[in-house]
């Protein structure tokens, strides 16, 4: 352990999450391609340059990631830098035999203050790339079950209370609806994180740096991650604030609300089975109860909702660290970078755990069409013909146990007129099905 790694311990917390693996990852890709840009320019001698390049890269692609490196730290995260500045001068002599100093060497060109901005925003957009993988799957998922339940009928509720049916398939559509949303919204503001304030060094003026240096670091940054990455322009931009990581987050804190709503409403629907719903019903062999056998719980359901408010905390904590700091640099990066990466990292479990709920739901659908036709809303079908006042007193007389036929045959209505009304295509689309022809 080198100097400031050991005095570090000092002063910083000795307890919290640690940083991020892909956090920690991405600054290993930026000493690679530092080194690489300063051994091209003369800056540094071909073997030492050689040398943290391998090392940096032979970090990067093991995905080396120390677990002692606390998000409670210095708001700038010199620390995460210094750490990884000493571990690779270490491995270095360990593996070379050389001898290169973190500070001139591994850290040429670059400050903790555009370094860590850097790396942070790398990391949202890797993980960012693999929330879409399965957000995409997941919403392409409730689109087909849309289109296989479109002429499900299931009875609707609002308040919890009985109102018009729908249709099962509009259900699982108005989710799809809301994920393309999330979805589209996620694929634009990656654009934005792949511009990167590196090569801004202390205060976005680039000072100690070679003025070709950000070019070269760009070039090389790409050809590691695969990813085209940009400099941002003025650097300083994406040192002072974390605007573009707090829209993230609204877009996950976003997604996450999706998820508990779209998880309480399986949860309800699978209610019972005799005391509850039972619209549904789950492939869950996970024992409910440790007293009661035979039960099955939504337990995927659960943890998703757990998970969407463990989100929602994150997203306060990085709200918070975007007030952090003043003048020419941010002051919250560690608590930041963590915020967001975990929060993309547990949306992107809960959409796996998601498409397995999904996928598992099976729609009682004589159950369903039993509630539907049982609902008080229904009276509303003949309030055009007889007024709101009078549908209002049919309404008790469904709640009392009458059947919606009996009504309307008891006002007058022949069998095929009765049929007219109830047919699937009458009750869930625009129209006055109950109006005399």
């Amino acid at each position: 352990m080198n100097a400031y790694t050991e005095k570090s311990q000092i002063y910083f917390l000795d307890r919290g999450p640690s940083v991020p693996c892909p956090i920690i990852k991405m600054v290993y890709a930026i000493k690679y391609a530092a080194a690489r840009a300063n051994t091209e320019l003369g800056l540094i001698p071909e073997d030492k340059g050689k040398a943290i390049a391998e090392t940096a890269k032979s970090l990067y692609d093991t995905g080396g990631c120390p677990g002692d490196i606390f998000v409670l730290q210095t708001g700038s995260g010199t620390g995460i830098n210094m750490y990884i500045n000493e571990l690779i001068a270490e491995r270095v002599k360990e593996q070379y035999g050389i001898d290169v100093h973190p500070n001139d060497h591994v850290n040429l060109g670059q400050s903790s203050n555009d370094v860590i901005p850097s790396a942070l925003r790398m990391a949202a957009v890797e993980s960012l790339h693999e929330l879409v993988k399965s957000l995409e799957k997941l919403r392409d998922i409730l689109y087909r079950k849309s289109h296989e339940y479109k002429n499900t009928l299931k009875p609707g509720r609002t308040h919890l209370r009985d109102a018009l049916p729908t249709t099962l398939g509009d259900w699982f559509n108005s989710y799809g609806v809301n994920l393309s949303i999330i979805y589209n919204q996620i694929l634009s503001i990656i654009m934005e994180l792949k511009m990167l304030p590196l090569g801004g060094t202390a205060v976005g003026t680039g000072i100690n740096s070679h003025p070709n240096y950000r070019e070269k670091v760009f070039s090389y940054l790409s050809e590691l991650t695969s990813i085209n990455y940009k400099p941002r322009s003025p650097p300083s931009t994406g040192m002072r604030l974390i605007t573009d990581l707090i829209l993230v987050s609204g877009i996950i804190r976003a997604l996450a609300t999706v998820y508990y709503r779209l998880s309480q409403d399986i949860r309800l629907m699978f209610s019972g089975p005799n005391t509850g719903f039972n619209e549904v019903d789950l492939q869950v062999e996970l024992p409910g109860s440790s007293i009661m056998p035979g039960k099955k719980n939504p337990v995927r359901e659960e943890s998703i909702m757990q998970a969407a408010g463990y989100v929602l905390g994150l997203d306060n904590s990085l709200v918070h660290a975007g007030l952090l700091g003043e003048l020419e640099l941010g002051m919250g990066f560690p608590l930041a970078g963590y915020s967001i990466v975990e929060s993309i990292q547990i949306m992107e479990s809960a959409t796996r755990k998601l498409i397995e709920s999904v996928q598992s739901i099976i729609p009682n659908t004589d159950r369903m069409r039993e509630l539907a036709f049982k609902s008080t809303a229904l009276v509303t079908l003949l309030s055009p013909i007889i007024g709101y006042e009078n549908a209002s007193k049919l309404a008790k007389r469904l709640e009392q146990g009458e059947d919606i036929e009996y009504i309307l045959v008891s006002m007058g209505y022949s069998r095929q007129e009765i049929e007219n009304i109830l047919s699937l295509e009458n009750l869930v689309r625009p129209g006055f099905p109950a109006k005399k022809k």
